[in-house]
C-alpha cells in the first residue's frame, strides 16, 4: 500500500459501514481522499450514514451499485467480514485496484510500534492480559482491534513512545499487504471460518500474513506446543520467542515442571502449587515469574495465553519482577468463561466467545464435572464428532439451540448422555435461549456447573457472541 498522503485528492471507496469503515472513511476523508462508502444494508439500518454524510462523505446504502468501483479508484478498504466473493472487491481486482482491511492502513498511520496477536483461540484474553501487563510494567499502550475498538482511531491517538496493541482476525490480516507489528504473536492454529476461507489454506496462510514483514529487530511469539505454529516458526524472521506448556524450553516463556499435555485428562485434578511460569533468556539466564496456581485466570488454556502474554510484554522490555501482581489480579474478560453467579447452589458461567469445538473444549476442561452444557448456533458444516469424548467424561446434560441443535444432539447421544434437551427455536431468539437457561437449570443440582459455550459463531439467532452472552447473563439472573 502507498503512503497515506498519496491518496490526497484520489478516489478511495470503503466498503462496509461497521466501527473500522466508519473510521477508515474519516481519516482518508481528512487527508483529502474523495471518499465513498458503501453498505448492502438501507439507509436506515445505518446509524453512522448521516454522520459521514455531514462531513461531506459520500455514503451509498441498500446494495452494490453498477460503477462502485471503477480505473479512477485508487484503493478499496473493506470490512474485514465482507467476503471476496462481493461484487465491488471482485471487479476491483479484475481492475487491479489494491483491496486492504483497515489493519494495513492503521500500520501505516500509527507511530508507535505496533504488537499484532492472532490465532484460533485465546486472542481476546491474551490481547487484553497484554495491555494490563505493558501498562503494569509502565510501558504505555492501547489495546484495540478486532478486540472492538478500531485500529485507525487508536493508531490515531497512540504516542510514538507507546505500544499499539492489536488483537487481529485472520479476516483482517488476509486484507494485509505490507503490515508489520514489531511483536508478532501467534497462539494457535484450529479448523474454524472455513464459510468465509474454504480451504485450511487460505486460512492458515492468512494468520501467517502476520509474520510476513517482520526484520531482524522484530519478535516473533509463538506457540511451541501447536504443530501449525511450529512449522510455521520456521519461516518468521526475527527473533523467536516461544512459549509452551508442555516442553522445557531452552529459551522462552515456559510451564515448569511440564504439563503432559495441553489438555488435562478427564478425571485428572490438577496440581499446580509447584508449577512456575518461567522465562529463560538467550543466555539461558533462568527467572521465575509466578506459580500458575497464583494466575487469576482459570484453565491449562488461560495459563497459555498468559504465557504468550508474558512473553510479549518481555519482548517488549517489560521487566519480569513487575509482572506477577498483574498476572495474579487479572479475571479475565467478559464473555470468555466469565462468573455469573450462583443461584440456587448452581454455578453458571458464560463462555459465549466460544465459537469452535476447541474452544469450548478448553473451557469444559477447566471446570469441575457435572457440567450442563448450553451449546449450538451457526452451521458452518462441522458435525462436532470431535466433542464426543468431552461430551462423554466430563458432562452431565446437553441444552440444544440453534442451527446446529440436531448435529450437537447426535453427538450426546454417541456419548450416551441421558441429559439432553433439543430446544426448538422461537421468532424471538432472546426467548429461546432464556428457555434453554430454564432447561438446564431445570436438570442442575446444587453443586452442578450450567456452562454457556456455544462451539457456534452466534449469527443464525444473534448479531454478535456479546449479545448471545449478555442475554444468557439476564437469563440467569432472573430464574
Amino acid at each position: 500500500m502507498k503512503e497515506l498522503t498519496s491518496y490526497r485528492g484520489r478516489e478511495v471507496v470503503v466498503l462496509g459501514l461497521a466501527r473500522s469503515g466508519v473510521a477508515a472513511a474519516k481519516l482518508f476523508h481528512r487527508i483529502g481522499a474523495i471518499v465513498t462508502v458503501n453498505d448492502m444494508k438501507t439507509h436506515e439500518q445505518c446509524p453512522e450514514a448521516d454522520e459521514l454524510t455531514a462531513l461531506g462523505i459520500a455514503v451509498v446504502c441498500g446494495g452494490h451499485p453498477e460503477g462502485l468501483v471503477t480505473e479512477q479508484t485508487a484503493l478499496l478498504v473493506k470490512n474485514p467480514g465482507i467476503p471476496y466473493t462481493a461484487e465491488p472487491i471482485v471487479v476491483a481486482q479484475q481492475l487491479g485496484v489494491e483491496v486492504v482491511s483497515e489493519v494495513e492502513v492503521a500500520g501505516q498511520l500509527s507511530p508507535a510500534p505496533i504488537v499484532g496477536i492472532t490465532g484460533s483461540n485465546g486472542k481476546t484474553t491474551t490481547t487484553t492480559l497484554t495491555g494490563v501487563l505493558l501498562e503494569a510494567a509502565g510501558l504505555k499502550s492501547i489495546v484495540a482491534g478486532n478486540i472492538g475498538r478500531p485500529l485507525c482511531e487508536a493508531a490515531e491517538e497512540i504516542a510514538a513512545d507507546g505500544w499499539l496493541v492489536a488483537e487481529l482476525s485472520s479476516f483482517q490480516l488476509k486484507g494485509t499487504v505490507d503490515f508489520r507489528p514489531r511483536i508478532a504473536c501467534l497462539l494457535n492454529v484450529a479448523e474454524t471460518h472455513l464459510d468465509y476461507h474454504v480451504t485450511m489454506d487460505d486460512y492458515v496462510g492468512s494468520k501467517a500474513k502476520l509474520f510476513a514483514n517482520l526484520h531482524e529487530t522484530d519478535v516473533a511469539v509463538y506457540n511451541e506446543d501447536d504443530a501449525l505454529c511450529r512449522e510455521l516458526s520456521q519461516a518468521m524472521n526475527g527473533r523467536h520467542m516461544p512459549f509452551s506448556l508442555t516442553r522445557r524450553l531452552t529459551q522462552g516463556v515456559s510451564v515448569e515442571p511440564p504439563y503432559a499435555d495441553i489438555r488435562p485428562s478427564a478425571d485428572e485434578v490438577d496440581s499446580d502449587a509447584e508449577r512456575w511460569i518461567v522465562y529463560r533468556t538467550d543466555a539461558g539466564v533462568e527467572q521465575r515469574i509466578i506459580r500458575v496456581e497464583e494466575v487469576g485466570i482459570p484453565g491449562r488454556h488461560n495459563t497459555a495465553n498468559a504465557l504468550a502474554a508474558v512473553a510479549i510484554a518481555l519482548a517488549a522490555g517489560a521487566e519480569p519482577e513487575r509482572l506477577a501482581d498483574p498476572l495474579r489480579d487479572f479475571r479475565g474478560v467478559e464473555h470468555r468463561l466469565e462468573y455469573v453467579g450462583k443461584f440456587q447452589g448452581v454455578k453458571y458461567y458464560n463462555d459465549s466467545k466460544a465459537t469452535n469445538p476447541m474452544a469450548s473444549t478448553m473451557s469444559i476442561l477447566s471446570l469441575p464435572a457435572r457440567i450442563i452444557l448450553i451449546a449450538g448456533g451457526l452451521d458452518r458444516g462441522s458435525d462436532y464428532m470431535e466433542l464426543v469424548p468431552i461430551f462423554r467424561d466430563r458432562l452431565k446434560g446437553l441444552v440444544a439451540i440453534g442451527q446446529t441443535r440436531d448435529k450437537l444432539g447426535k453427538v450426546a447421544e454417541i456419548a450416551r448422555l441421558s441429559l439432553v434437551k433439543i430446544v426448538e427455536p422461537e421468532e424471538d431468539a432472546e426467548r429461546t435461549l432464556h428457555r434453554a437457561v430454564m432447561e438446564a437449570a431445570a436438570m442442575a443440582k446444587p453443586g452442578d456447573i450450567v456452562l454457556l459455550s456455544p462451539a457456534c459463531a452466534s449469527w443464525d439467532m444473534f448479531t454478535s457472541y456479546e449479545v448471545r452472552g449478555r442475554i444468557f447473563k439476564h437469563s440467569a439472573h432472573t430464574l
